[in-house]
């Protein structure tokens, strides 16, 4: 049977997908705005050796599989397309395939994972989260290239959920305001100090400077993010506010801080130490000071934390684990916050995830020649299939503001939020 029949025998002779293998065999609608091709025999080889999400990505990172049309669109029509599909199916299908000798002798062998694929990721669970590994972590995803992340991000640089004021809102604006919102939930006024822990390229940092006065401290692991934010920092005139620093927020000496926000790094954290995180954040603020935590989230706590054997966790973040918002607020409350807002920012990072794939695809050529083509596969399909994921509900982004109370039990809080809504 050729690799065309058992697509068509999969998802029927009309699926509005184009198909072509390396047999030469074909199936689907000619024609068609989606096309796959399967180009060599080594994609059913990852395909078998690693079923599933994991398997799919690497046949397509190492260009064993190839995909011609919007990979947003072709992920939603390929879920849509499978989802009756039974993995007896697969496995009668697969059956039948491997009488093929080419398609034998290749699936014979299993075929390293492409480089883009995190070696330590593979490491036992033990080792996660020391200093050590987290930095290595954070330097596979963020230490890139700074250039490859000003044209998926934009000019902004922000690498987090932007909150969209209105539907004709620019990604640019969406961004601007999201920092403006954290602004407001902290309250912050000129003179105030403010921690930005996991500060990305000091977006929130230069933010608060900027509009607020407001002199703000940010720390990151990743070499290359603060060496481009303090440039940036300082060619905006904003080095006597602002502080980008290339560190572990576990090193954070300073105390005393009015506000802290944590904006897209408790996901990298790891559920066993949110207790000891959300307890070194209380420890830096002063009394009536408050913390926004703003992180991709679970819907529920039913999932594991992380799947290990992911492609999420084997190519985007390396130990990254998600809770439900539940689960963080409680872990907030326990070290002392008092929770007083939290809001779920789903569909807003649909739309962000939306401008970030439009940014890729508008400058593919440059990113393939500045990253390699691997690379810019994995950023691809990972942007486009979050993108579905919180379009689905299968992830959220709650943001969820805690004080630390004064000795007399006062939060210092006005008696209704001061923000926008």
């Amino acid at each position: 049977m050729t690799l065309a029949k058992v697509f068509e025998e999969l998802v029927g002779p009309e699926a509005p997908v184009e198909f072509a293998a390396y047999d030469g065999s074909r199936a689907g609608v000619s024609g068609a705005g989606i096309r796959v091709d399967v180009r060599s025999p080594y994609a059913v080889s990852h395909l078998v050796h690693a079923p599933g999400s994991l398997g799919l990505a690497r046949a397509y990172v190492s260009g064993h599989l190839d995909v011609d049309g919007d990979m947003y669109d072709t992920l939603a029509t390929m879920r849509h397309l499978f989802d009756e599909v039974t993995p007896a199916d697969k496995v009668r299908l697969l059956g039948s395939v491997v009488r093929d000798p080419l398609l034998r002798a290749a699936v014979s062998r299993r075929l390293d994972p492409p480089p883009q694929e995190a070696p330590f990721s593979r490491v036992p669970s033990w080792l996660r989260h020391s200093k050590r590994r987290d930095a290595k972590a954070i330097s596979h995803h963020y230490d890139v290239s700074n250039t490859f992340y000003e044209w998926v991000l934009g000019p902004s640089m922000a690498y987090t959920c932007a909150c969209y004021p209105e539907d004709g809102a620019t990604l640019e604006e969406a961004q601007y305001f999201k920092h403006d919102l954290v602004a407001k939930k902290l309250g912050l006024e000129p003179g105030m100090r403010l921690l930005d822990v996991g500060c990305g390229w000091g977006g929130m940092v230069m933010h608060a400077a900027k509009e607020y006065g407001v002199k703000a401290l940010g720390v990151t692991l990743s070499k290359q993010q603060a060496e481009w934010a303090q440039k940036a920092i300082a060619d905006r005139g904003l080095s006597e506010l602002a502080e980008v620093r290339h560190l572990d927020y576990r090193d954070v000496a300073e105390t005393g801080f009015d506000a802290v926000s944590s904006i897209g790094l408790t996901e990298h954290i790891g559920k066993k130490n949110l207790p000891a995180y959300f307890s070194f954040l209380y420890g830096k603020l002063k009394p009536g000071g408050r913390m926004l935590n703003h992180t991709i989230t679970r819907p529920d706590n039913l999932a594991p934390a992380m799947k290990p054997g992911g492609f999420i966790n084997r190519y985007v973040f390396p130990d990254g684990e998600l809770e439900g918002p539940g689960y963080i607020q409680m872990q907030m409350n326990d070290a002392g916050f008092e929770i007083r807002h939290q809001e779920n920012l789903r569909e807003h990072y649909a739309r962000t995830l939306a401008g970030w794939c439009r940014n890729l695809d508008d400058h593919w050529d440059e990113a393939v020649k500045e990253v390699g083509e691997g690379t810019a596969r994995v950023w691809r399909v990972y942007m486009a299939g979050c993108r579905l994921g919180f379009e689905l509900n299968w992830i959220q982004l709650h943001q969820t503001l805690g004080v630390k109370l004064d000795a007399d039990g006062e939060a210092r809080m006005p008696l209704r939020p001061t923000w926008a809504s």
